[in-house]
C-alpha cells in the first residue's frame, strides 16, 4: 500500500493519532515495535497558525518515528491552509485531516465530524488543504457519517479522491455512536467495492487484538488497518499482528521483563520530551495497560500514581521487575 509516494507494504498496520496519547515517546515505542506509519494527536490548526508553543511541541518528532504524519483539525480554510503548510515545513511525512472526531466542542466549531453533516464544507476544506500543501501527500480521517440515517461514506470516499487525497481511513462508527456499540466493519467492506475508488482505505474500529487485525483485513479487503485505543500500554500488537497476519502464529504475550523495561524506556522519553512534572504525568495513562494482569499490579500502579518523579517510579517497576523474575525462577 502507498500513500503517495511512501511505500507501507502490504497490509499495513497504522497507529491512530489518539488526544493526549500518540506523543513523540509513544509514537517511538509504536514504531519500534512494528507500526507501519505513527501520527501526531489532532493539533488545532488556529493554534499551530498563531505558532503557539504547545502546537508546535506535538508537532516534535525524532527521526526514528519515520514515516510520520501531522493530524490537524479545523473550522476554517483559511487556519488549516497555514497549518498544513506548517507541517509541511515541519517535515512530516503525511499531513492528515481530523474530519472524525465526535466530540462536541470540536464539532461545535465546523470542526472534526462537522464536515459529515456537511459534504460542500468537507469538500472545500479537505481541497483548500491538499492546494495549500506542495509535495506531501494528504490524507483523511473520519467517520461513516453522522448517524445511520445520513450515511455518505462512499459519496464522500470518492469526492475526496477526485480532490486529490491520497488515501482515507475510516472509523467503523457514526458520530452519535461516539466510542459507544460495535464498528459496522460491514460499511468497510462496502467501501471498498466502491465503483471508481482507488485510494487505499484503512480500517478502523474494534481491532484490539492480532486476531481483529487479520479479520478485518479479511472481512472487509481493506488496504491498511489502524489500531488506536488496543495500542495503549501494549505496542507489541503491531509486531504480533504483522506475524499473525502473515504465518497465521501467534506470538507469545510480552514476558513481564520486557513489558516494564518499555514501560521504563517511555518514561525516560516522556520526561525528557515533556520535562519530569509533565513527563510523569502523561505516562499516566499508559501504566495500567502495560501492567494489565501482572500479579498485585493495583497496589504497584497505586503506588506508582502518588510519585511526581521519575526516579522513584523507575526504582518501583525494577524493584518490581526483579521481585517476578526471582518469584519465576524459583
Amino acid at each position: 500500500m502507498k500513500i503517495g509516494n511512501i511505500d507501507l507494504g502490504n497490509k499495513p498496520i497504522l497507529l491512530a493519532p489518539m488526544e493526549n496519547v500518540t506523543d513523540s515517546p509513544f509514537r517511538m515505542m509504536c514504531r519500534r515495535k512494528g507500526a507501519s506509519i505513527v501520527y501526531t494527536e489532532f493539533i488545532s490548526s488556529e493554534a499551530i497558525i498563531r505558532d503557539t508553543k504547545q502546537a508546535m511541541h506535538k508537532m516534535d518528532f525524532s527521526e526514528e518515528e519515520r514515516p510520520f504524519g501531522v493530524q490537524i483539525f479545523g473550522g476554517r480554510e483559511e487556519a488549516m491552509e497555514g497549518a498544513a503548510q506548517a507541517a509541511e515545513e515541519h517535515d512530516a511525512d503525511v499531513v492528515d485531516i481530523n474530519f472524525g472526531c465526535p466530540v462536541y466542542n470540536i464539532v461545535k466549531k465546523g470542526a472534526g465530524c462537522a464536515c459529515l453533516k456537511d459534504m460542500d464544507l468537507m469538500e472545500s476544506m479537505a481541497g483548500s488543504v491538499v492546494d495549500a500543501v506542495s509535495d506531501r501527500p494528504v490524507t483523511v480521517k473520519t467517520r461513516l457519517g453522522w448517524d445511520y440515517k445520513s450515511i455518505r461514506i462512499q459519496e464522500a470516499a470518492l469526492m475526496l479522491q477526485d480532490l486529490g487525497i491520497k488515501a482515507l481511513t475510516v472509523h467503523a462508527r457514526t458520530r452519535n455512536q461516539k466510542y459507544k456499540g460495535d464498528a459496522q466493519w460491514e460499511w468497510l467492506k462496502k467501501l471498498k467495492n466502491t465503483k471508481g475508488l482507488e485510494i487505499p482505505i484503512i480500517g478502523n474500529g474494534d481491532v484490539t487484538s492480532p486476531e481483529d487485525a487479520k479479520r478485518m483485513f479479511d472481512e472487509t479487503g481493506v488496504d491498511g488497518v489502524m489500531i488506536g485505543r488496543g495500542a495503549i500500554g501494549n505496542p507489541w500488537i503491531f509486531e504480533r499482528s504483522r506475524h499473525y497476519i502473515e504465518t497465521g502464529e501467534l506470538l507469545p504475550e510480552p514476558s513481564v521483563e520486557d513489558r516494564l523495561n518499555l514501560c521504563i524506556d517511555q518514561l525516560r522519553r516522556s520526561v525528557d520530551h515533556h520535562g519530569e512534572r509533565y513527563g510523569v504525568i502523561v505516562m499516566k495513562k499508559h501504566y495500567g495497560k502495560y501492567l494489565k494482569g501482572m500479579h498485585n499490579s493495583r497496589q504497584l500502579r497505586g503506588n506508582i500514581m502518588e510519585e511526581k518523579e521519575m526516579q522513584p517510579i523507575i526504582d518501583l517497576l525494577k524493584e518490581y521487575m526483579e521481585e517476578e523474575v526471582f518469584a519465576v525462577a524459583s
